[in-house]
């Protein structure tokens, strides 16, 4: 399915963006305006679509800096939901007291407008909306029930013009998320082969088994993906420090690119900087080091031919 005619976009690369520094962190110390406009204008040569994961003051800064700047970006934004209901089955706690889940609640429903006060301010930038991230998925720390997901889209459907979707792990929508394909203009769906224990000889055969099962699945259903990528650095907690390394990750980029090219599909490479707050506290936490440029903006061995190093 023709994601251009289907979104009414243009063909372009995409890419996830989350411009966190050293010392800075959602709900912290944000980044600045310049250093956000110093991002964007790293990017905006060679990628045409930001997805931007919140409405929080980052996502709003980012946008004021495309508008200002005029620098020709589309964005995906999504809204940040966090736990309604308690996830036992998450490994690194999912639990909460019932007075957390009901604040999380009322700061979905925020979030949501605020989704949509974004998307009508930023017509022009905002090409598409998503109602959360990974919040379905069985090993979820913020565990948000289908029919809540389905409710937000609606609200966010009824309030904005442009297209809107749901990200998630490619599973769930093979079953858990059917009701959810119903509401949703899109289907958009994770999917890293890495966490699953591939190698790269496996990569993108696992990646296109990925999207095919569920692009099979909902024949008249687009199918966008909006993650995909490899990371760097191990420290041996869910992935094998020899399978990762800024050789893979060039491979498996050029790989993915190639094939979502060839076959028109809109993928949103994850992710465009390190990002040195995620996960543990360890220096080599592979959550740190997805980046196609390193935390200090440097190119990575992906972008070496884009991006000479000083």
């Amino acid at each position: 399915m023709n994601y251009s005619k289907e979104l009414n976009i243009e063909p372009g690369k995409a890419i996830c963006y989350s411009g966190f520094r050293e010392g800075q962190q959602p709900g912290g110390i944000v980044p600045s305006y310049d250093e956000i406009k110093e991002d964007l204008l790293i990017l905006h040569n060679h990628w045409r679509y930001l997805r931007l994961y919140d409405c929080d003051p980052h996502s709003e800064i980012v946008l004021e800096v495309i508008e200002k700047e005029k620098l020709n970006f589309k964005v995906m934004l999504g809204a940040y939901i966090s736990a309604e209901v308690n996830n036992y089955g998450c490994p690194w706690g999912g639990t909460y007291s019932e007075e957390q889940l009901e604040i999380n609640k009322n700061n979905n429903v925020t979030q949501i407008k605020k989704l949509i006060s974004l998307a009508n301010k930023y017509p022009d930038i905002i090409c598409c909306l998503s109602a959360g991230n990974e919040a379905c998925v069985d090993w979820t720390d913020h565990y948000v029930p289908v029919e809540s997901v389905i409710n937000y889209v609606k609200m966010i459907k009824k309030g904005a013009k442009q297209p809107v979707t749901f990200c998630e792990n490619y599973l769930p929508w093979l079953d858990k998320l059917k009701d959810l394909v119903e509401v949703v203009d899109f289907v958009s769906i994770h999917t890293y082969p890495v966490w699953e224990y591939k190698n790269l000889h496996e990569a993108m055969e696992y990646t296109k088994h990925n999207y095919y099962s569920v692009a099979d699945r909902y024949p008249d259903k687009l199918v966008v993906i909006t993650e995909a990528g490899w990371t760097t650095f191990s420290n041996g907690r869910g992935i094998c420090p020899s399978n990762v390394s800024e050789e893979h990750q060039q491979i498996y980029y050029n790989d993915l690119v190639d094939w979502c090219e060839e076959n028109e599909i809109l993928t949103f490479v994850f992710e465009a900087f390190d990002e040195p707050w995620k996960g543990s506290d360890e220096a080599l936490e592979p959550e740190k080091h997805w980046g196609l440029f390193k935390a200090d903006r440097t190119p990575k061995l992906v972008m070496s031919d884009l991006y000479h190093k000083a």
